[in-house]
């Protein structure tokens, strides 16, 4: 269940809740009239159900809501209504399986904002994924992985890709970019640092490393893995249900990689500099395919939803189930 908080103008405001009343998915309206001040007008709080969130939100777009007001969207992690289930029900397809575009894409814009926040976990990142290489530290390149904040850019790829929207794409493409290059510039000079201490030498690269050798040595596998984690991640992301992001993060070895291509150039070791750049940019290139065909596919069979469930609903309007 969602929750839309819809800012109008008064003149809008008929109209929008028109579109509202008629949903059978809405199981909650109440319209505040005056309680907006800027802008001037009403304020509107449905509750709908996830399903049927994205083509109501589309009507009021259509409308011309966001171009003088707002409409806010909302989670509800806990709801006990009759009407409720009622609205559940009546909507079309699984909640689960529902994509409301326009939180993806909010998530997107946020994820590849270029911010010294981005930046700062970019760096260190790839500052620890180093000192996993340097002490060959399984449990640190894990660390890294999941601190490091580029799966959002990455998604945003494949959004941008099946939504067109080329703004979305450069933003994207700009955050990595530029994100990597710093990361991998700062953590270069670290390695330089190690290596004017002495902690750390050529060898310490070159020699045996059985906990974190596959940060330089991209195969097949790599690329597979690249897509299957970035498919799950973008599920996690559309439904909502984030918790299997963790998965993503320690699964793909962008972060690692980028890592040891900065202690490369430190040390002059042109090998692991070529390896490592090639598992970045397999996985970076498997993970963006993988998230652009995701959200396609989820696109054309959200596309195909069947009409509501119609035996249930008969049921809850007294008539009797059907077979």
């Amino acid at each position: 269940m969602l929750r839309l908080t819809v800012t109008t103008p008064s003149d809008l405001t008929d109209a929008a809740t028109g579109i509202l009343s008629e949903c059978e998915a809405v199981s909650t309206l109440s319209v505040s009239r005056g309680a907006a001040l800027r802008p001037e007008g009403d304020v509107l709080h449905a509750n709908v159900a996830r399903e049927a969130a994205d083509a109501v939100v589309e009507q009021l777009r259509e409308l011309g809501v966001p171009e003088r007001g707002s409409i806010e969207i909302e989670s509800v992690a806990t709801w006990i209504s009759r009407p409720g289930y009622e609205a559940d029900v009546l909507a079309p397809g699984s909640s689960a399986d529902a994509v409301v575009w326009p939180q993806v894409a909010h998530r997107s814009y946020e994820d590849t904002e270029l911010n010294w926040t981005f930046l700062s976990f970019m760096t260190l990142a790839t500052l620890i994924a180093a000192v996993a290489i340097v002490i060959d530290s399984q449990i640190l390149t894990i660390g890294a992985m999941v601190l490091g904040p580029e799966f959002g850019a990455v998604a945003a790829l494949g959004l941008a890709l099946v939504r067109r929207r080329p703004l979305l794409l450069a933003a994207a493409v700009r955050a990595l970019v530029v994100g990597f290059s710093v990361a991998i510039a700062v953590t270069t000079a670290f390695g330089l640092a190690l290596r004017g201490l002495g902690w750390a030498t050529a060898r310490t690269l070159v020699g045996p490393r059985p906990d974190t050798d596959f940060i330089y040595s991209p195969n097949k596998w790599s690329l597979i893995v690249a897509v299957l984690a970035a498919a799950a991640g973008v599920l996690s992301v559309t439904s909502g249900r984030t918790g299997g992001l963790n998965g993503v993060f320690i699964s793909v070895t962008t972060i690692p990689a980028a890592g040891n291509v900065a202690l490369g150039l430190a040390f002059g070791q042109w090998g692991e500099v070529r390896g490592s750049g090639l598992q970045l940019i397999i996985n970076l290139v498997g993970m963006g395919l993988a998230g652009w065909g995701t959200l396609a596919l989820q696109r054309a069979l959200w596309s195909r939803v069947p009409a509501p469930r119609s035996r249930l609903a008969q049921h809850l309007h007294g008539g009797p189930p059907t077979r």
